[in-house]
């Protein structure tokens, strides 16, 4: 049997030593084992590394070593080392990053089950493959156990699986309220009056923006502090770049451009699907005052909230910036008071007596207590605070949520599905068309897709290993019958795997008449 399995596997071994000679030795580096670092070094670009690893791989399945030259293997625990430090890095600057990941899990996971099993399921032939040549029953063993307890744990994942996506037909809310994030910053320039009704023809229910005072006491629209990304200061106050906006008049921010940044950096990559009589238009934008923002909300029947930043030590109106704001809300604006999700946590019990109309809104968790102490009718969150459990009590007190900033449509799924009341976002022109989340599926057809994709798997991975098994003991009888034939034995060294498809009778006859005149060649010589 072992020499059955000896020819059985040259031609497929000799194939691959050629074909790895070829591929993995670069030119010019003949001190390089048969399949050494050019693995690591290739020069013919990505498809040609990919050919490269595949070809190592199977030189390993064949029991062919790699002997990488002691340079290779201090590059190789270089590049280790670097991209565990790399990891490292980006694990600390993409922190949020990490918890959209695991947002994006809870949409997934029934997908994510299936590939899972699917990938067990596709093991199951070259681990079938190897533990049936294995001459150690505890190897065997252990190999089997650990596969059989993954598949095992795979297959009954769902019982323990947590998806806010699937729900009762019936039970799904409506789907959250849309607030443009500084407008509709991938339609025009962010903050300005064309991003804001974009906004709103887009769909949006509420706009969402950042409050300055400018030093003559115009509160203005600004999210930076300085004004340097989102106007052309550095063409006309060359060395004021750096100051505080609200250290300057509204003149002067009146004579900047606010929209030709838009254009240049392109900071979503849509400036190029935009008509050319609205490039035009958006390249003409200047800085939006807070009483053309809340006029329009006031004219279109929308909710507005703001950030109100307090202006700098020095400022004419650093103790009156609140109080300042009202009086642009009250008297030169059409809004009516309930239309303003109040943001500012300061002089809140002063505001609320001024005007109860006001919602109030905080943008912290607090306990129910205080958050109803303060009259606070909506919180304001990051979405990586998105939690079912969260929303539905402060629901309870009739405190709704409100998430930022959601621009993906699986994120406003997932956020949809959990229970949000409205989200800040970059696109509303993209979420409002969606009619419902996306991977929704009721309870009793996940459970259909978990049961077929188990019982199918099951059913596959016990075909693998009676194939494999039958296919062991036929090569076995077939060497066993040429031996008696021959009266004669032959001892081989047996290779850890060969041709799986060999099994026929004429393989143990070619391997006969190989080693026939393997024996017969050096009697003629002589």
């Amino acid at each position: 049997m072992a020499a059955l399995r000896q020819g059985r596997g040259s031609a497929g071994r000799l194939l691959l030593q050629q074909a790895g000679r070829s591929l993995l030795r670069p030119a010019g580096c003949s001190f390089l084992p048969d399949a050494a670092l050019p693995l690591l070094l290739g020069t013919s670009g990505e498809r040609l590394q990919r050919l490269r690893l595949l070809l190592a791989v199977c030189l390993l399945s064949e029991g062919q070593k790699l002997h990488l030259h002691w340079s290779h293997k201090v590059g190789i625990l270089i590049s280790l080392i670097f991209s565990i430090g790399a990891t490292a890095v980006l694990s600390d600057l993409w922190g949020e990053e990490w918890t959209t990941l695991l947002l994006s899990f809870q949409v997934t996971a029934p997908y994510l089950h299936l590939g899972g099993v699917l990938l067990m399921t596709s093991l199951a032939w070259p681990i079938a493959l190897h533990i049936f040549r294995m001459k150690s029953s505890v190897r065997r063993g252990l190999i089997v156990g650990v596969y059989l307890t993954i598949l095992l744990t795979l297959y009954l994942v769902p019982l323990g699986l947590y998806s806010p996506c699937i729900k009762e037909k019936g039970t799904l809310g409506p789907a959250p309220a849309l607030i443009g994030h500084r407008g509709a910053p991938m339609l025009a320039p962010e903050n300005t009056l064309m991003s804001f009704e974009k906004a709103v023809e887009a769909g949006s229910d509420g706009l969402e923006t950042d409050v300055a005072i400018s030093y003559d006491g115009v509160p203005f629209l600004m999210h930076d502090h300085n004004l340097q990304r989102t106007t052309n200061v550095h063409e006309v106050f060359p060395n004021r770049t750096s100051t505080p906006a609200a250290m300057f008049t509204w003149s002067e921010l009146e004579g900047l451009n606010a929209g030709s940044w838009f254009l240049s950096q392109n900071p979503f990559g849509t400036a190029g699907s935009l008509r050319q009589e609205e490039r035009q238009r958006a390249g003409n934008q200047s800085v939006c005052s807070l009483q053309d923002f809340l006029q329009l909300a006031g004219q279109t029947q929308k909710l507005v909230i703001f950030d109100l930043y307090r202006p700098p030590y020095g400022h004419p109106f650093s103790n009156s910036w609140i109080q300042r704001t009202l009086d642009v809300l009250y008297n030169v604006s059409s809004i009516q008071s309930s239309q303003v999700l109040w943001l500012p946590s300061d002089q809140r019990s002063w505001v609320h007596q001024s005007d109860p109309d006001l919602q109030q809104t905080s943008g912290t968790r607090l306990p129910l207590e205080e958050l109803q102490r303060n009259n606070i009718v909506k919180l304001n969150l990051p979405y990586s605070s998105m939690s079912a459990e969260l929303i539905s009590e402060h629901a309870a007190v009739n405190i709704s949520t409100n998430l930022y900033v959601i621009s993906q449509p699986w994120l406003y799924s997932l956020a949809w599905c959990t229970g949000v009341h409205s989200v800040t976002t970059n696109a509303p022109q993209l979420l409002r068309t969606l009619n419902s989340p996306l991977l929704l599926m009721s309870p009793e057809e996940y459970n259909l897709m978990w049961i077929l994709t188990d019982v199918l798997s099951f059913v596959l991975v016990v075909i693998i290993f009676y194939f494999h098994r039958w296919r062991e003991r036929g090569l076995a009888f077939c060497s066993d019958r040429d031996v008696r034939q021959d009266n004669g034995s032959c001892k081989q060294n047996k290779p850890e795997m060969g041709n799986i498809w060999s099994v026929s009778s004429s393989n143990c006859q070619m391997e006969k008449t190989l080693n026939l005149a393997t024996v017969t060649e050096p009697s003629g010589q002589s």
